[in-house]
């Protein structure tokens, strides 16, 4: 009796609050707001992850004669032909393979620049460390195919045509494994990855007390020992997390291998995605992205739980010890060599070639009348499809104008998205509908771009209810930008509303102020930094990503991006390389203005 009684107390209790909820809701529109975003993102981010993975079994659009069954019947033939086929060696295997191999080399290679230069950054009296901190991060911040555009600039032969390279018109002809293919990709992702092996190291061996260190030495262990057995194990984490997270990232790396790998057969999962939409093979496509995007959120997953696993632990010591700094000595001059000659690989060499070869008439020529300005300022050219020079032509502004609209409304939309997302985890009274809203605007994260815009181009192709299909318009890369960014945005949002305690709103709902005042009187007001750096971010982001882009965007919704790719199918290599630079330094003077708005090295921003 006494155990049925406290039942019923119980629901009782439970009945009340969830009445109290409610009453609270209908006063407050916090319930409203949070479930309309869930029906949005359920829209955005769900039903187009949904449907590209239905699409894997059901027979498309002129497969009927090959499946043997009717359009819109369920079939395997499509994984079976990539699982199981004479063509999936070419289809699937031979792609998956070659991402591997550039994903592993990629790792290897950066995480071991990278984990030097943390060290010597973090933990020693490297001349210059401070400036190097920020310089060697520039390549981060700099969209990938601006090494893959500046190195086919170097090193291209006479392999795909087109104009050649500084070094064959120089005399020395380039083997095709060096100027495309496997070994270039990793070169230039290692060159990329290696400043946020920096980041994510640095941030570790800050929190690392060099007094463990100094203990083991009293003791009487060596150099050696004391790195292997005590450093290594307690970097371990850190370790991993650089690495599965760049797998992820090559996973979905779609821009080097397009200009390195695709014009040589040199096939990644990417690509082959890129080519099956192009190709109008809709199954095969679906079967390409399921991959992508179940190695992505393995991947993700097994991070998370090392990372859920590593914050039981923790290293504590006197800040004094850990900011202790060891003796280069004789290796100081060496260590400099080796910092600064990463900074000139990875942003001086790039950049600089890109500048050179927009000016010269003849690639590789260094003499003084083979240099102009006509591929920026130019009229006239000798060029079938470019008769102007970048600047003069009514394309560029065009795209360029696409870019400011599409990326600026996506992240507009991202950023008071974001923002609202966090108000809602934080203030709701039911933690259902805030875990939902923070699990559902991570999942973007957990998908390869790449496979995310095959995904929203398989549900918005086609007319779906009222919506009619948006292929080809503005809207559909709104849309696949916005869910694209949420991530980031939701996250930003709810930290900054975390931030924020109750009682300023509830003094202004003491006072009459509704939550439209209140929102517009109070909350925008104190988190106007995190809303314009949540604003912002997906803005840098858009300008120099291309997966999204590529898949979704026509010829009348180009952007900067594409329309420099374009250029480069085009071989107009001036003007491509032109377009490139500008989309870079756009890239890294708003990576710089975010810092200095939010005053928060990017270090910061990527630990947490």
């Amino acid at each position: 009796m006494i155990g049925t009684g406290m039942a019923r107390n119980g629901r009782g209790m439970g009945l009340a609050k969830l009445r109290h909820d409610l009453a609270v809701g209908r006063r407050e529109p916090v319930i409203a707001i949070g479930l309309a975003l869930a029906l949005l993102f359920a829209f955005l981010i769900l039903a187009p992850v949904i449907s590209i993975l239905a699409n894997v079994a059901i027979v498309q659009i002129g497969d009927a004669a090959r499946s043997r069954a009717p359009e819109g019947a369920f079939t395997l033939y499509y994984v079976t032909r990539a699982f199981a086929s004479r063509m999936s060696g070419i289809l699937l295997w031979q792609p998956l393979l070659n991402t591997a191999s550039i994903a592993v080399g990629a790792i290897i290679l950066s995480m071991t620049v990278g984990g030097v230069l943390a060290w010597l950054v973090n933990r020693t009296d490297l001349v210059g460390r401070r400036w190097l901190a920020t310089a060697l991060i520039i390549p981060f911040m700099l969209p990938t195919w601006t090494l893959a555009l500046a190195w086919t600039t170097i090193f291209k032969n006479r392999t795909v045509g087109g104009q050649p390279g500084w070094l064959e018109m120089l005399g020395f002809v380039t083997p095709d494994w060096m100027a495309y293919g496997r070994f270039p990709i990793i070169i230039i992702l290692s060159l990329h990855y290696a400043p946020f092996v920096i980041l994510i190291l640095g941030a570790a061996l800050q929190r690392l007390d060099a007094q463990l260190e100094d203990s083991a030495r009293i003791l009487g262990a060596s150099r050696r020992r004391v790195a292997f057995q005590i450093v290594l194990p307690l970097m371990r984490p850190a370790l991993l997390s650089c690495g599965l997270l760049i797998l992820a990232d090559c996973i979905g790396e779609f821009a080097v291998p397009y200009v390195l790998g695709l014009p040589v057969g040199f096939d990644t999962l990417s690509t082959s995605l890129y080519r099956a939409i192009s190709t109008r093979q809709s199954g095969m496509a679906a079967v390409m992205a399921a991959v992508i995007m179940a190695i992505g959120v393995v991947t993700l997953y097994i991070d998370t739980r090392m990372m859920r696993e590593a914050r039981r632990f923790a290293i504590v010591g006197g800040k004094g010890a850990m900011d202790r700094r060891r003796t280069l000595g004789r290796w100081q001059i060496a260590a400099i060599g080796f910092a600064l000659s990463f900074f000139v690989l990875g942003v001086v060499v790039p950049l600089v070639t890109l500048f050179l070869s927009t000016i010269m008439r003849v690639p590789g020529r260094f003499t003084p009348e083979n240099f102009t300005f006509d591929y920026w300022i130019g009229s006239n050219l000798d060029t079938v499809a470019l008769r102007s020079g970048i600047l003069l032509t009514p394309e560029f502004w065009s795209a360029g104008l696409n870019t400011l609209v599409i990326i600026g409304a996506a992240s507009l939309a991202s950023g008071i998205l974001g923002l609202l997302v966090g108000y809602v985890v934080i203030r709701s009274p039911f933690a259902a509908l805030g875990a939902f809203l923070r699990q559902i605007t991570f999942m973007p994260y957990l998908v390869p771009g790449i496979a995310f815009a095959a995904a929203m181009l398989t549900l918005f192709a086609v007319p779906r209810g009222p919506l009619p299909a948006l292929y080809g318009t503005s809207i559909i890369l709104i849309l696949a930008l916005v869910a694209d960014q949420m991530p980031f945005a939701s996250r930003s949002g709810i930290a900054a509303m975390a931030q924020l305690g109750k009682e300023p709103e509830e003094a202004a709902r003491v006072a009459g102020a509704g939550w439209w005042r209140r929102m517009t009187s109070i909350v925008l007001p104190i988190q106007k930094r995190a809303l314009a750096s949540a604003i912002l971010l997906p803005f840098i982001s858009g300008i120099k990503g291309v997966s999204l882009f590529i898949i979704l965007a026509v010829p009348a919704t180009d952007v900067l991006t594409t329309y420099s790719l374009r250029l480069v199918d085009y071989n107009y290599t001036q003007a491509a390389n032109a377009v490139v630079l500008m989309i870079a330094l756009l890239a890294l003077f708003g990576t710089i203005l975010i810092n200095r708005l939010t005053g928060n090295g990017i270090a910061r921003g990527l630990e947490s």
